[in-house]
Order: structure tokens, then sequence, then C-alpha cells
């Protein structure tokens, strides 16, 4: 079973990721049984019949990087999981999305980082909102993953405001509050 990187820990993925074979268009695509995550475009064209398993938190939905978190502002909550994808790794915009879904859409359930992702991302990832990262498969070894999520603290005293960290450092220490500092 494949794995991921979810809440700081290596966990095995029991969700599927379904993608459109070339010249297959949303409504006609195959959607297996059992946790999946379907591409927002079957999501849109086939709802009435997805409701079902998404309430029961059965599906998901993912996004590819040129689509924006308004597609999903009416129905973000009945989704257990919404997977963000990077199609490549210098293609940003999913950071964007992540930030704004938890932000001003209030999405509180899984949100998943899909596609090419990186370990020297993994921080910054988890610091828009990204609770979940799942790198392509066979990107790394389950060695690898774990000695990755010790990146994920890398950064304790993080100077930016975040979606994990609202008040940046110069704002927490102007007000008494001393950084924390790894030993």
């Amino acid at each position: 079973m494949p794995k991921l990187i979810k809440n700081g820990r290596v966990v095995a993925d029991d969700w599927q990721i379904v993608t459109l074979a070339e010249g297959e268009t949303a409504p006609g695509a195959a959607v297996p049984a059992g946790r999946v995550l379907v591409p927002l475009a079957v999501w849109q064209a086939r709802r009435e019949e997805l409701a079902g398993r998404a309430d029961s938190g059965e599906l998901g939905v993912w996004l590819n990087s040129s689509e924006g978190p308004e597609a999903l502002a009416d129905d973000a909550a009945r989704f257990a999981v919404i997977g963000i994808d990077f199609p490549k790794f210098t293609d940003g915009r999913g950071y964007s999305t992540a930030t704004l879904l938890r932000t001003r859409y209030g999405y509180s359930g899984e949100l998943r980082a899909i596609g090419d992702v990186l370990r020297d991302q993994f921080n910054y990832l988890t610091r828009c909102g990204f609770d979940a990262l799942q790198p392509r498969a066979g990107r790394y070894t389950d060695e690898q993953l774990e000695a990755a999520t010790a990146s994920l603290a890398d950064f304790t005293a993080p100077y930016q405001a975040s979606v994990t960290h609202p008040q940046p450092l110069f704002r927490r220490v102007a007000r008494g509050i001393p950084p924390q500092v790894k030993s």
C-alpha cells in the first residue's frame, strides 16, 4: 500500500486518485468503489450521483493547479479530503489554493498536496495548511519519508505569518512572547 506523510507521521494511504485518461470525459469517467479522490471536473459533471459518497466520507476531490478554490466554495465542507496537484515543483499556485481553502473558505478536513511534492517543500506546504503530503509514487522510499518528517519542524519560529502561525515572530516578540528555539 502506498505511503504518505499525514500530520507529521508516515501512514498507509488508502485513497485512490482518479485521473482522466486521454480522450476520457468527466461525465463518462470511471469512479471505482472505495475511497477515491476525483478530479474537480468529474465532481462538477456528476455531483448529484456522487454526493452521497462525498457525504459519507468515501469520496474526495482534487484540484489541478489552474483550478481555484472558489470552484468548491459551496461544497468544500462535504469532502473528507481535498487534494491539490503540484504538476511540477516550480508551480506554486497550490500554496495559494491551500491557504484560501483554510482561511477564506474555512475548510477543516484533510488537505493533501499531491504530485511533484518534494522534501524541500514539506515545511512550507504545512505552513500553508496542508496536513497530508503525497509525493509521486516511487519518489521516496519509506525510510526517506520517515527521515523527511523531521524536516517539518526545521523552523520553529517563522518570521512570516501563515495558516499555522498567524502571528509572525516580530509581532510575538513585540508583545513580549519569547521565540521558541530548538535546542
